[in-house]
C-alpha cells in the first residue's frame, strides 16, 4: 500500500529558535571555547546555587523593575528541584569546563607574580589544562597576561559543540523574559528542545523552510526531534507561505530602520544589513519591519561589536542561508576580546572577513570602512569593535553604534579622511551597567564597588553627541540602539519611562541639531529614509 504524500510546509515566521549552552541562552561569551568555560563556573554555576538555597530571595528580588537584569533566576520556588537537577549535571557534565576555570585563575596568580624578569621560567608552571594553549606576555608597563590561541582552543576539547543545543517554539508577541540569568529548563509542552550544535546543517535546513517549504518529517529526522514532541514540532508549520521579500529597485539608496541598531541600507546592486536584531512576525500594535521584510539576499552583514544587542546569535543563525558576506572588526586576542571572525566561522559562516580602523572593503557602487569605536566597553582593551562608514551611490552613512565621544577630535580625523556624512547613526544609552554587569565571569578578582560602578558600559550623552555632530557636520542625524523596542527585552531588560535620563539626553541632542537646522529624529520600530 502506498502512503500518501505528505504536503510540503513552511516554517511560520514566528518560530523562535533560541540557541542555547548548557541550557542557558548563547551569546558571543558562551561560544569562544576560552570564556565559555568562566561564564559556567563563575555566572552560572553560582546563581544556581543561590537559587537553591534560597528561592524566594531571587522571587522578592525581581519584584524590583531595578533588578530585572540582575543575578537573579525567574522561577518560583517549586521549580527549585529542576533548577537543582541542572546545577547537579552541570557540576559533572561541565566538570572539564570547572576544572579550566580553576585553570585560568591559577594562572592569573602565577602572573601575579611576575615582576618584569622573564616569563619563559614561569612556562612549566603553567596548570596543565591550558598548557599549549596560552602565551605569557607583558604590557610596556610590564604587567603579566596570557594570550590564547582561540585557533588551537576550537580545535580542542574545550570548544564544547556536545553543550550546544536549540530549542523552538512559536511566539505569540515580542515580550520575553530576561534571559541571561535563567536556564531554559525544557519543562514547557510548547518548546521542543534538541541536542544540535548551532553549525548543524539541520538547523540551517529547518530555517530555510521560512521561504522554502519542505518535509516537515524529514526535518524532525535531521535534527533529532524526541518523538514526544512531534505535536509541538508539528505545530511550527504551515501550509501558508510567506509574503515575498523586499528589494529594493529604486533609485538612490534606501536605508530602513529594522529597530535597535539594526539598518538596512539598500541599492539596486547591493544590501547592507547592520547589526541583524530583526522583530519576529507576530500580532503587534506597534509597526515595524521583520525578518520578511528582509531581502531574499543580505550581500553583507556588518557586526559593530559582540554585545547581545548587536551580535544576536538567535537572529544571525535565522539569516545565515541568506548572508553572502560578514563583515567584523578584528580581535585583540585577550581573554575579553575573543575573535568575532572565528566564533563566525565556527558556527557555519562561511565567508567571514575582519577589518581594522580605517580598512576599507569594495563593494558594488561603494565601500564599508572601519571606524574607531570608543567607549562602551568599561575602559577593557577591547579592540573587536567597529563603527562603519558605508558609502553607496557617493551617498555616506555613518554608523556609530554605541560609540562614546569621549576624544571628539577623533572625528575630525576621520571627516578629513572619508570626508562629508548624509546620515549619522547614534547610539546614546548614556547610562549603561557597570563594568561587572557584563565581564564579571572574566575578571580575576571582584573590583572595588566604585571602582566598578565609575567604569560603566556608557554611550555618548547629549553633549558628546553634539561635539561628533560638530566634526562630521552630518545631514541629518537619527538616534538609535536604544534598546527599547519591545522584542529587545529578553537580552537588555531597559524599563524606560519620559524621564529616564537616557531618553532626556536624546531630545536634547536631537533640540540642539534641530537648532542648527540639521533633521534629527529618534526612530522607534521602524524608519525608512530615501537618498537620491
Amino acid at each position: 500500500m502506498t502512503m500518501p504524500q505528505q504536503p510540503a510546509l513552511y516554517l511560520k515566521p514566528n518560530v523562535a529558535v533560541e540557541p542555547l549552552y548548557n541550557q542557558w541562552y548563547a551569546w558571543w561569551y558562551l561560544v569562544a571555547p576560552a570564556t565559555a568555560p568562566l561564564f559556567v563556573a563563575n555566572h552560572h554555576v553560582k546563581i544556581m546555587r543561590s537559587f537553591v538555597a534560597n528561592p524566594a530571595l531571587h522571587v522578592a528580588a525581581l519584584k524590583n523593575p531595578a533588578l530585572a537584569g540582575g543575578p537573579y533566576i525567574n522561577y518560583g520556588p517549586e521549580r527549585a528541584g529542576e533548577v537543582k537537577e541542572l546545577l547537579d549535571r552541570t557540576l559533572a557534565e561541565q566538570a572539564p569546563s570547572l576544572r579550566f576555570a580553576e585553570a585560568v585563575a591559577e594562572l592569573h596568580r602565577l602572573l601575579d607574580g611576575a615582576e618584569g624578569h622573564s616569563l619563559e621560567e614561569l612556562y612549566p608552571r603553567v596548570p596543565e589544562v591550558l598548557r599549549g594553549y596560552v602565551e605569557l606576555t607583558y604590557d610596556l608597563n610590564n604587567r603579566a597576561s596570557p594570550r590564547f590561541f582561540e585557533s588551537l582552543l576550537y580545535r580542542s576539547p574545550h570548544y564544547r559543540e556536545s553543550s550546544q543545543s536549540l530549542s523552538l517554539r512559536l511566539l505569540q508577541g515580542d515580550v520575553r523574559p530576561y534571559v541571561f540569568s535563567t536556564p531554559r529548563l525544557g519543562t514547557d509542552a510548547e518548546t521542543v528542545h534538541v541536542q544540535q550544535p548551532f553549525r548543524s546543517e539541520a538547523l540551517r535546513r529547518l530555517l530555510a523552510m521560512v521561504r522554502t517549504p519542505g518535509s516537515v518529517g524529514a526535518a524532525a529526522e535531521g535534527l533529532g526531534v524526541d518523538p514526544r514532541d512531534a505535536r509541538a514540532f508539528a505545530a511550527l508549520f504551515t501550509e501558508a507561505p510567506p509574503r515575498p521579500a523586499s528589494r529594493f529597485e529604486g533609485p538612490g539608496v534606501r536605508i530602513r530602520y529594522f529597530g535597535h541598531a539594526c539598518v538596512l541600507a539598500e541599492t539596486r546592486e547591493v544590501s547592507v544589513l547592520v547589526d541583524p536584531v530583526v522583530s519576529y512576525d507576530v500580532p503587534s500594535e506597534l509597526a515595524r519591519y521583520t525578518q520578511l521584510d528582509l531581502p531574499e539576499r543580505i550581500d553583507y552583514a556588518l557586526l559593530t561589536h559582540g554585545h547581545a544587542d548587536h551580535l544576536m546569535l538567535e537572529t544571525l543563525l535565522a539569516l545565515r542561508d541568506r548572508v553572502g558576506t560578514v563583515v567584523v572588526p578584528e580581535g585583540g586576542g585577550g581573554l575579553a576580546d575573543p575573535s568575532l571572525k572565528r566564533l563566525l566561522q565556527s558556527v557555519g559562516f562561511p565567508s567571514v572577513v575582519a577589518l581594522g580602523e580605517l580598512d576599507s572593503l569594495d563593494v558594488p557602487g561603494g565601500a564599508i570602512t572601519g571606524l574607531p569605536f570608543l567607549g562602551e566597553h568599561a575602559d577593557l582593551n577591547i579592540q573587536a569593535k567597529l563603527a562603519y562608514h558605508v558609502r553607496l551611490h557617493d551617498r555616506a552613512l555613518l554608523l556609530a553604534a554605541d560609540s562614546k565621544v569621549i576624544e571628539p577630535r577623533v572625528y575630525d580625523h576621520v571627516r578629513e579622511a572619508l570626508g562629508d556624512v548624509d546620515a549619522l547613526f547614534i547610539g546614546m544609552e548614556s547610562e549603561g551597567g557597570p563594568l561587572s554587569w557584563m565581564y564579571g565571569p572574566l575578571l580575576p578578582a571582584p573590583l572595588a564597588r566604585k571602582m566598578d560602578q565609575s567604569r560603566r558600559l556608557n554611550g555618548s550623552n547629549s553633549q558628546q553627541a553634539a561635539e561628533l555632530v560638530a566634526r562630521i557636520r552630518p545631514a541629518r542625524a537619527l538616534v538609535y540602539a536604544m534598546g527599547r523596542e519591545p522584542w529587545l527585552g529578553h537580552v537588555m531588560a531597559m524599563g524606560y519611562h519620559d524621564g529616564s535620563p537616557q531618553l532626556v539626553e536624546a531630545r536634547r541632542f536631537i533640540a540642539h541639531c534641530r537648532e542648527r537646522g540639521i533633521d534629527a529624529s529618534l526612530p522607534y520600530g521602524r524608519g525608512e529614509l530615501l537618498l537620491g
